[in-house]
C-alpha cells in the first residue's frame, strides 16, 4: 500500500534541493578560496625582476666576486621561480582534495540522515510479516522466509506470547513468568519475565528483527508486532 503523501514528497524535493544547494556553495567557496589563494601568491618572476633590476641600478660593480654574487642572485631566483610553480601545482590538488572531501561528507551526512528517517519508519510501523509458524517441537520459529533456531525456553515465551497476541492480549513480565511457570502472578517477578524476553530476542539473533517484533509497550507490556491471522503454531 503507498502511504507516501504529500507532505513527504515535499520534503524528499527540499532534500534534493537542499543537497544541490550544499554541493554547489562548496564547490562556489572553494573555487572562490582558491581564486583568491592564486591571486595572492608572489608573481614566479618577481625574484628575477628585482635581481634584473639590481643589476641595471649598479652597472658599475665590475669585480669578479660582485658579478659572482649576481650569478648567484640570478639562479636563485630562477630556483625560485620553479618552486612557486610546484607550490600552485601543490596548492591546486590540496584545493581539489579538500573539494572531494567536503562533498563526500555531504553526501554521507544526507546519506546517514535518510537512512535514520527510514528507520524511524521502520520502528514505528514494525516490521512487515506474513507469516509466524512456531514449531515447539522443533525449537524453531519461521518469520516469512527466515528460520529462526530457539531454545526450549525462548520457544515456550515465543508460543505464549502468540497466544496473547491472537486473544488481542498483552503480557507483562509477571504475567509472562506466571504462564510459562505455572505458578501464580503474585509469586512471579516482572524482572523474570523481563529476562525471558531478553533470551528470546538473543536466540532470534538479529537486533532489528527481535526489537521489532518482540515489542515493549511502556507500563502496558510485550506483545507480538504482527497481525493475528498470520500466526500458526505447529
Amino acid at each position: 500500500m503507498d502511504t507516501t503523501s504529500d507532505s513527504d514528497i515535499s520534503l524528499t524535493r527540499i532534500g534534493s534541493r537542499a543537497i544541490v544547494l550544499g554541493i554547489a556553495a562548496i564547490v562556489l567557496i572553494l573555487a572562490l578560496a582558491a581564486v583568491l589563494l592564486f591571486l595572492n601568491l608572489p608573481d614566479t618572476n618577481e625574484f628575477n625582476a628585482r635581481v634584473l633590476q639590481i643589476f641595471n641600478e649598479n652597472a658599475d660593480l665590475t669585480g669578479n666576486a660582485e658579478l659572482r654574487l649576481l650569478e648567484i642572485l640570478a639562479q636563485s631566483g630562477t630556483t625560485f621561480a620553479e618552486v612557486l610553480v610546484s607550490y600552485r601545482g601543490v596548492i591546486f590538488v590540496l584545493i581539489l582534495f579538500a573539494s572531494l572531501l567536503l562533498i563526500t561528507s555531504l553526501v554521507l551526512v544526507l546519506a546517514l540522515i535518510a537512512l535514520n528517517r527510514k528507520l524511524a519508519q521502520v520502528q514505528k510501523t514494525g516490521i512487515q510479516v506474513s507469516s509466524l509458524v512456531i514449531s515447539r517441537a522443533e525449537r524453531k520459529v519461521y518469520i516469512n522466509d527466515l528460520e529462526f533456531n530457539l531454545t526450549e525456553a525462548a520457544v515456550e515465551a515465543m508460543a505464549v506470547l502468540a497466544e496473547a497476541r491472537m486473544d488481542g492480549e498483552m503480557l507483562t513480565g509477571t504475567q509472562l513468568e506466571s504462564v510459562i511457570s505455572g505458578r501464580r502472578e503474585s509469586d512471579c517477578e516482572e524482572a523474570a519475565g523481563a529476562t525471558r524476553i531478553k533470551r528470546l530476542r538473543d536466540s532470534l539473533g538479529n537486533q532489528m528483527v527481535s526489537e521489532l517484533l518482540v515489542r515493549n509497550i511502556a507500563r502496558q507490556g510485550y506483545m507480538l508486532a504482527v497481525e493475528k491471522d498470520v500466526i500458526r503454531m505447529i
